[in-house]
């Protein structure tokens, strides 16, 4: 018992003076400083003469070097399958937005970035677009500063007339004003066409052979008759009707 209660003393006093010794280096300051500049000259010298790995997989990079930034333009890392790219207003055969104006992307972004200003059609414009749509976007404009590439305005619009498919980055400006985009700098790429647009089919048309993909009434026909559920359900309206309050 005596000699295990010596050898717990014993190291003990060794413990400590270890300790003591280690607190008058780091006290002394210099031989710690000279530690970490060989430390630094170390990794500075092995990163300037080493091999660099370009791998835009910065955590499965091999060689001596270990920097790890990317050498941009040169180097880009891939955007992931998820990433859709900027913004671009889908042009019909005709060269004009397949936009409707109907404000469904606007108000469904919930950065606010788009703002758009409707116009109508002349009614005397014989265009067999102009005869089926009502309006069209006399102004369209997304600030792509404000954006946050969620992708709603895209599942919202109801005509196909906005994409997010070009799968490139927002490119640098030297002005605010260079990243609002405007109708003719979002009207790119090819013309898309539906066998559902409303534009195809006239008084004079037949049933087409496919399933439309939406019900479109056709010009010249009159009005079409509205179809209601067979199973209708009668509302009691001699009592109040209970309101719900939400507290927050």
């Amino acid at each position: 018992m005596a000699n295990i209660t010596h050898g717990h003393a014993h190291a003990a006093v060794e413990a400590k003076r270890e300790l003591i010794e280690k607190d008058i280096r780091e006290r002394a300051y210099v031989p710690e400083l000279l530690k970490g500049l060989a430390i630094t000259t170390r990794h500075f010298l092995r990163n300037l003469f080493g091999e660099r790995d370009p791998n835009p997989e910065v955590l499965d990079r091999q060689g001596l070097s270990t920097v790890t930034t990317v050498q941009y333009p040169e180097e880009k890392i891939p955007y992931p399958p998820g990433y859709r790219g900027l913004h671009r207003l889908v042009p019909r055969e005709d060269g004009q937005p397949r936009c409707v104006a109907c404000y469904m992307c606007a108000t469904i972004c919930p950065a606010q970035c788009i703002y758009i200003e409707a116009a109508e059609y002349d009614p005397a414009d014989t265009a067999a677009e102009s005869r089926v749509i009502e309006k069209y976007p006399k102004q369209f404009v997304i600030d792509e500063l404000r954006c946050i590439v969620c992708g709603l305005c895209v599942d919202a619009c109801p005509k196909d007339a906005i994409r997010m498919d070009t799968y490139t980055h927002t490119p640098s400006e030297y002005s605010r004003q260079g990243f609002v985009y405007d109708i003719p700098r979002l009207l790119v790429g090819p013309a898309v066409t539906h066998p559902s647009d409303p534009w195809f089919k006239r008084g004079s048309s037949t049933e087409p052979d496919h399933q439309p993909m939406e019900k479109h009434t056709r010009i010249g026909e009159g009005l079409v008759a509205l179809k209601l559920p067979h199973n209708t359900v009668e509302v009691d309206t001699s009592k109040p009707v209970a309101v719900t309050k939400f507290i927050k």
